[in-house]
């Protein structure tokens, strides 16, 4: 639902604005202001996520976003229908980040690639078939059905997570230091999304983009920002993300360019374009599945690289794209990426969130989801650019060899092993600590949520001179703390042992 909303208003805002009685900009506003809030929130929303309990987390988010739709239905003016989707927006990132950290939670490592392959899966065919829901929704019930489709779901989300979720904490408000740290993250990824996104119309946009790089470059040398190169640094997922954010922006690339083509240079309804690039989500769909088992079964990276292979295959197959193709001709290079999406998506999340320091589980999350959002923006902002460089005849062309180019690129990055996969643990004695090993990522069978895995992150945390009834992270005075830390909060880029 989270990903639905991303792309679900797009299809009604015409009708938005002849209700509310509003130019066709201040509509727009309808889908920014949720867009923005997502994207540019996520990262302080991992390391918010890392020190409170998941289970409040959720239910707030779930509830926050559900009366936030309901309030948006029933908009009366614009400014109301703008504040609704800011707020949803909020909540909205905290779904996005909790996804991943759920599920990667909830199952033994052994079974970590068909659970992550929920998430991988679900998340962008919401985003995929948004405009699709809101077509058909808008042409039966109306604009303000667009929101109120998803509050059953919602419902729904919050009445098993009620009855099945443990009690595993409260929840805690931002000191100071992280509300500072919130305002410099989200003011930078806000310039760098409102320009890429206003650059589609306006290539004079793209000069607002180094205005996005101090309060980002602040951030990552503050005490805010360590703590989350440094859970990257120790897991090696930089390759990794790499990856993520290249397929995602070959498939916003193409996506974008295919639709711009196929409607405005071949003479396709809205339908039939609407019904070609649904063979893209329909095998990312069908191969979601079958990436986490083979993950589980052949190991993630193995199935990860294998399923970026497919997608650079099909999207070079896709390159000399031409007025004289029919339908069937696009859907099945379509369908071949999708089906390569599908088995990468899992896999890849398998393998970075497995890899991920068990104190900045959500951290990592959040630095997973920014690069797979920062790849749908920059993709099509990237493919108009190509476009317009490669002039009227050739546009079509350069936009999918960026697309393909984009995804071939993400090949080698996922190849690439990480550190925490290459670099055995060491005991006490210098030697290699039992069950580990290259390859090894967490191979113990306990659930990572469990009370028992709990308490061994406590005393892997704890060091010889600490009091064994209180790990040194929560003690004020231990040495090498910085003045302002939160409690709870390691400030040295290294993770604590892992059991």
């Amino acid at each position: 639902m989270a990903m639905l909303d991303m792309n679900i208003v797009n299809i009604a805002l015409a009708a938005i604005s002849d209700s509310l009685d509003v130019s066709a900009a201040t509509a727009q506003w309808a889908v920014l202001a949720y867009q923005l809030p997502v994207v540019a929130l996520l990262l302080p929303v991992g390391r918010w996520l890392d020190g409170v309990g998941q289970r409040s987390a959720l239910l707030v988010a779930a509830g926050g976003f559900t009366l936030c739709s309901a309030l948006a239905a029933a908009a009366p003016w614009a400014a109301w229908l703008i504040a609704a989707r800011l707020a949803q927006g909020a909540f909205g990132a905290v779904l996005f980040v909790l996804m991943p950290v759920l599920a990667i939670r909830s199952v033994r490592p052994e079974a970590r690639g068909r659970a992550m392959s929920v998430p991988a899966t679900l998340g962008p065919l919401g985003a995929v078939t948004g405009p699709a829901v809101g077509g058909l929704l808008l042409d039966h019930l109306g604009w303000r059905a667009v929101f109120l489709v998803k509050i059953p779901v919602c419902l729904l989300a919050l009445a098993v997570a009620w009855r099945a979720m443990p009690g595993d904490g409260r929840l805690r408000a931002l000191n100071r230091r992280s509300l500072a740290d919130a305002v410099l993250v989200a003011a930078g990824v806000t310039v760098l999304l409102v320009s890429l996104t206003l650059s589609y119309d306006a290539p004079a946009w793209l000069l607002l983009v180094p205005a996005a790089v101090p309060p980002l470059w602040w951030w990552l040398r503050g005490p805010g920002g360590r703590p989350v190169t440094g859970a990257l640094r120790a897991s090696g997922a930089y390759p990794a993300h790499g990856a993520v954010l290249g397929l995602a922006a070959a498939f916003a690339a193409m996506h974008y360019v295919a639709a711009l083509h196929l409607q405005r240079d071949s003479g396709f309804t809205a339908t039939a374009t609407g019904l070609t690039l649904l063979a893209f989500p329909l095998g990312m769909g069908v191969a979601g599945p079958v990436g986490g088992r083979l993950a589980d079964r052949y190991g993630a990276r193995p199935a990860a690289v294998a399923g970026a292979c497919l997608t650079a295959a099909g999207l070079l197959l896709l390159v000399p794209l031409g007025d004289g193709w029919t339908p069937l001709d696009i859907a099945w290079r379509l369908a071949l990426a999708g089906v390569g999406m599908g088995l990468n998506g899992g896999p890849t999340q398998a393998l970075v969130m497995g890899s991920a320091p068990p104190e900045r589980t959500a951290t990592v999350a959040s630095t997973l989801q920014l690069s797979r959002s920062l790849g749908f923006t920059v993709g099509p902002a990237l493919a108009t650019a190509a476009w317009g460089l490669s002039g009227p005849g050739g546009g079509v062309t350069a936009g999918l060899a960026l697309a393909a180019v984009a995804a071939c690129a993400a090949v080698p990055l996922i190849a690439v092993r990480g550190r925490a996969e290459t670099a055995p643990a060491t005991g006490p004695s210098g030697t290699p600590a039992p069950g580990t090993g290259p390859g090894t990522i967490d191979r113990g069978h306990r659930h990572a949520g469990t009370p028992a895995h709990a308490a061994d992150r406590a005393s892997a945390a704890r060091p010889a001179d600490a009091p064994s009834g209180r790990p040194a992270r929560e003690r004020d005075d231990q040495p090498g703390s910085r003045p302002g830390d939160e409690p709870g909060e390691t400030t040295d880029a290294a993770p604590a042992a892992r059991p």
